[in-house]
């Protein structure tokens, strides 16, 4: 069975972001598709997609590699992601569904319950959840995958400190969900837009290993062509 290119690009994006394979490092379509079990077919339409993404370039004599953004590239995208985010939770009041509220309001409950609590170690991944449900409820398909590339890359570029009070930032939630539940779009776009900037202020560039060559490899990465594939 032929296995997805949109499956491959997804575990080497995700790899990417994780580091597995370093910035500047080769990205050969031998490896690759050893290393994800597949023929180089999926991998040569998976680096296509890639590049177009920013995450793979080309260069002559090497191939394909891990992109190398700047400083300034990624304080653009930061800044980009704070102009969309409200964007996105204001056209979430407009066009929610009650699907969407069940979602917003039961992770804002769990956030909040796991911020009083002090159980931080989960509280990025559910913040994650919470601004993903936010985009998909804008209703947008052109503006949820702008906002899901930004996030993807941001967390490659970036890493990020948790707020020294997450019991007020899960309260910052709690607050636009209301806004989104009113249908009250301005209200979302503040609320939303106040949150994005003191969400940037706990980025912090990611440094650039010494060395680069091929991409490290864990031995333990599963094969794209498995059960467990993540579409």
């Amino acid at each position: 069975m032929r296995i997805p290119a949109h499956s491959v690009c997804t575990a080497i994006r995700d790899d990417i972001v994780s580091g597995v394979f370093e910035r500047g490092s080769r990205l050969t379509e031998e490896l690759l598709a050893r290393r994800y079990g597949v023929s180089r077919v999926p991998v040569r339409e998976a680096l296509r997609t890639l590049e177009s993404e920013g995450f793979v370039v080309t260069r002559r004599h090497a191939g394909a590699c891990v992109a190398e953004p700047t400083e300034l590239e990624a304080a653009d995208l930061l800044e980009v992601r704070t102009l969309l985010e409200p964007l996105g939770a204001a056209r979430a009041a407009q066009r929610r569904t009650e699907a969407h509220l069940k979602v917003l309001r039961g992770l804002v409950r769990l956030g909040q319950d796991r911020a009083r609590r002090g159980e931080g170690d989960d509280l990025r991944s559910l913040g994650g959840w919470f601004h993903e449900t936010l985009a998909q409820a804008s209703g947008s398909p052109g503006l949820i995958a702008l906002l899901t590339q930004l996030r993807h890359k941001i967390d490659w570029m970036y890493a990020v400190e948790p707020p020294a009070r997450p019991v007020d930032s899960w309260a910052e939630h709690g607050a636009i969900v209301d806004a989104v539940a009113r249908g009250d779009a301005e209200r979302a776009r503040v609320l939303a837009a106040h949150h994005a900037e003191r969400a940037a202020a706990g980025h912090r560039p990611r440094r650039r290993p010494g060395a680069s060559g091929v991409g490290r490899v864990r031995t333990s990465q599963p094969s794209v062509n498995s059960a467990g594939v993540r579409n």
